[in-house]
């Protein structure tokens, strides 16, 4: 029996080859010209990775900026001695054993945990909470500073954090339907360039990125062109 589609797919492949394999600026050319929803949707690039997902010393993540920035309102929270520092920073909510207390209430209204290196001696109480949710602040996230306005404004400005998950894949969300092409492809070429260079050093033989895809929160996904990720 034949597999039935959404409307929205239908309308996709009318536009598109789904099948082929399309070089970066294509790819978001074609994204472009799928159907739109009454949302600005996340635009998210995926990556399989040819790593061991079963290895600790093969865990893949790290941040980059994204030049056009992401679109989205970022929350910030910092746990710091200094709430009032952190607000007049940028940061959403402040504070330390107050604001942990509200945590380990269930309020988890943020995207973003910043912590300062003194704070985390503290904060790593809150691991068993933040943890599963990927909001753990983290040095090699660039989330564990002393420098709080400087990490405040480059995770409010778009800087996105990458993590593999447990099959050896990334999401990293690149854009909004609403951004140009051309802002979506520099967006996009920044990310495949940051996990490019995050390969593990005990990587070795093989194709560390094996295949990457762009879609929108409600779009199919358009595959790349190995080309793009070869070298990697």
């Amino acid at each position: 029996m034949a597999k039935k589609h959404s409307k929205r797919y239908n309308s996709a492949i009318k536009v598109a080859d789904l099948t082929k394999d399309y070089p970066l600026a294509e790819a978001v050319e074609v994204l472009s010209k799928f159907p739109k929803t009454k949302f600005d949707e996340t635009i998210e690039l995926s990556f399989r990775l040819g790593v061991d997902a079963t290895s600790g010393e093969q865990n893949v993540r790290g941040t980059t900026p994204l030049p056009n920035g992401s679109g989205k309102k970022v929350r910030v929270i910092v746990f710091t001695d200094d709430a009032d520092k952190a607000i007049a920073a940028g940061a959403d909510t402040a504070g330390l054993d107050d604001l942990m207390a509200k945590i380990n209430g269930g309020w988890l209204d943020f995207d973003v945990a910043i912590a300062t290196t003194e704070a985390m001696k503290k904060v790593r109480t809150l691991a068993r909470v933040l943890g599963p949710k990927g909001l753990m602040p983290n040095p090699k996230s660039g989330t564990v500073t002393d420098d709080i306005p400087a990490g405040i404004k480059a995770v409010k400005a778009g800087r996105v954090e990458f993590k593999m998950d447990k099959t050896a894949n990334i999401g990293v969300g690149v854009g909004k339907r609403s951004f140009t092409n051309a802002q979506i492809l520099e967006n996009v070429q920044s990310v495949v360039e940051a996990v490019g260079k995050a390969k593990p050093a005990t990587f070795k033989g093989g194709q560390f990125i094996k295949g990457i895809t762009l879609s929108s929160s409600m779009s199919p996904a358009v595959k790349i062109a190995s080309t793009e990720f070869s070298k990697y």
